[in-house]
């Protein structure tokens, strides 16, 4: 089911020129689809495919499939100026069996019965009307790519088996058969190349997907012959459902079947990239165009899981951030291995803003290699944010908000006309704020009480904060901590050089700050912060430090 039409693609000659010459990844992977039909005719629609294992719950790598093919899509609608049909097949393989119970599900031991039958055959754990574990895990995943607005259509593996549209593809199998297990065989080992076959059954009487040697393949009749279970002869047609691939055999055979032209899968799959294109071409059919990124990692360098839960799931991220944050996640390096966990969401929430604030100042050139052009499909939105997210967080910590209304307070007061209703996006940003800064920021905050010189370098903060008074602004306030530092030995830089030839300022400096009045490692630039938390409450939270009375809230 797609989720609208998709809009026409906005072309200029000077947007037609920057695309031709653009080394952004996705113009580079579009590239590869043209040069494919160099020399034919455009089929009816050109088909990109996004495959989904629906063993777990969707986890943000799933969504980075959907979000970076989409990517490649509308760069390859730019390319070839909109003339070409194109559609987004999110494909899940919900006729696997559950070989494994999930980590993150509310009971496992309930689970235990139905081990090896297929996804959409287990009965739902999470509760709901769902049909089934595989139903519900599906439309978790639809949840989230109909909320971010992509333009897709979802496909089954169990209704594409059981309605027969597969049918043609696995009869091809049965009569290539050998064809198959000759590509196949060599990549077992030989233990597993005794009872290896592409095809596995349902058991009639079990339901269960089996791994079981074939007795016979009846490729003029399209059957199977096998052993069940309980030792029973026992032969099935290979249509309508009744058996299903291997996954190696079964991505060669879906390529060949539905005629994808482009597929993008993680660096797991790429030492079978091969092997599945070898399968396509023996089944007649030509393999897509491959893409394979990096995957990602949770805080301790593991590959993120469905069935572990570990790392962040997608509700998870849109708690804290807007999806347009993510986007940009996914946007950059997708070579590149990156870690994937709530410490990264603060910095791609501002990365983003300020990727949107270059945008109006670059010519085409730079625009098409800007995050912000391939997140909104080439039409970014116009977003004044006259406060980082990073100050927010900084401003809920030291105010110790518990409502956005209380940011506000501070936000309206040293920014004339800025109010929820003139900057939604700010508004909304400041419920983010508030709500990771609970979560994430406030247990983990640890104050630390000053040592004597650290208790004189904060007093003459304090009282060089009182001389530039309540309406400096973030440059005077900045330039009158430096002085505090500057004259302090301990906190001198001899490598750095301040404006007037003198030693420049340690970042040990502002760090003795961020630990002992925030309860934190890192922090915003400091007079930006003071500007919008107010020199009088940077002066007070000073007093509760040297009182230790913010120490006090880290014993206690």
């Amino acid at each position: 089911m797609a989720t609208g039409r998709l809009q026409p693609v906005t072309l200029t000659p000077e947007i037609s020129a920057a695309a031709a010459e653009s080394n952004a990844w996705p113009f580079e992977e579009a590239r590869k689809i043209i040069a494919r039909y160099e020399g034919k005719d455009w089929p009816k629609s050109v088909l990109f495919e996004t495959g989904y294992g629906p063993s777990g719950l969707p986890h943000i790598g799933t969504f980075g499939e959907v979000a970076r093919t989409t990517m490649v899509r509308h760069a390859f609608r730019v390319l070839t100026q909109d003339e070409v049909a194109t559609r987004l097949l999110s494909f899940s393989d919900d006729m696997d069996g559950m070989r494994k119970i999930p980590d993150n599900v509310p009971d496992r031991k309930a689970l235990e019965p139905y081990l090896h039958l297929p996804l959409t055959s287990v009965p739902n754990p999470f509760g709901g009307d769902y049909q089934s574990f595989g139903h519900h895990n599906n439309a978790m995943l639809r949840r989230f790519l109909d909320t971010f607005g992509f333009d897709y259509e979802f496909a089954s593996a169990t209704d594409y088996y059981k309605s027969g549209r597969f049918d043609a593809i696995l009869k091809r199998v049965a009569e290539r058969y050998d064809a198959i297990m000759a590509i196949m065989l060599p990549t077992l080992g030989e233990e597993r190349r005794a009872t290896y076959s592409p095809f596995l059954p349902i058991s009639p009487k079990s339901g269960r997907v089996l791994y079981v040697p074939m007795k016979k393949v009846d490729a003029a009749a399209g059957t199977i012959t096998f052993d069940d279970e309980d030792g029973t002869e026992t032969t099935l047609p290979v249509t309508g459902g009744r058996v299903k691939l291997q996954w190696k055999p079964d991505f060669g055979a879906r390529w060949a079947a539905l005629d994808v032209d482009f597929e993008m899968f993680g660096k797991d799959h790429g030492p079978n990239m091969g092997v599945y294109d070898r399968i396509c071409v023996a089944l007649g059919g030509r393999p897509p165009e491959h893409f394979v990124y990096e995957l990602f990692l949770d805080e301790h360098g593991q590959k993120i899981s469905k069935s572990k839960g570990n790392g962040l799931t997608i509700d998870e991220w849109l708690t804290y951030a807007p999806t347009e944050s993510l986007a940009l996640y996914m946007f950059q390096k997708p070579r590149t291995a990156k870690k994937l966990y709530f410490d990264v969401i603060p910095r791609a929430v501002d990365e983003y803003y300020q990727f949107l604030a270059a945008y109006p100042r670059q010519g085409w050139k730079e625009r098409l290699g800007n995050p912000v052009w391939h997140i909104h499909n080439g039409n970014p939105p116009q977003i004044e944010l006259p406060v980082s997210f990073a100050l927010l967080l900084n401003l809920v910590s030291a105010s110790n908000a518990s409502n956005k209304a209380v940011l506000w307070g501070f936000i309206s007061r040293h920014a004339a006309g800025v109010t929820p209703d003139t900057h939604p996006e700010l508004d909304r940003l400041a419920g983010y704020a508030v709500r990771y800064y609970e979560d994430f920021v406030k247990p983990a905050k640890q104050f630390r009480s000053p040592d004597a010189e650290e208790r004189e370098a904060l007093s003459q903060l304090s009282a060089a904060l009182g001389k530039v008074g309540p309406q400096a602004d973030g440059e005077a306030i900045q330039n009158a901590a430096l002085d505090v530092a500057r004259a302090l030995p301990r906190y001198q830089d001899h490598a750095r050089k301040s404006p007037e030839g003198g030693p420049g300022v340690s970042v040990a400096f502002f760090q003795m700050i961020y630990q002992i009045l925030l309860g934190q490692e890192r922090g915003p630039r400091f007079g930006s912060f003071v500007a919008l938390y107010g020199t009088e409450e940077t002066r007070a939270l000073i007093g509760r430090a040297l009182a230790g009375e913010l120490a006090a809230e880290t014993v206690a």
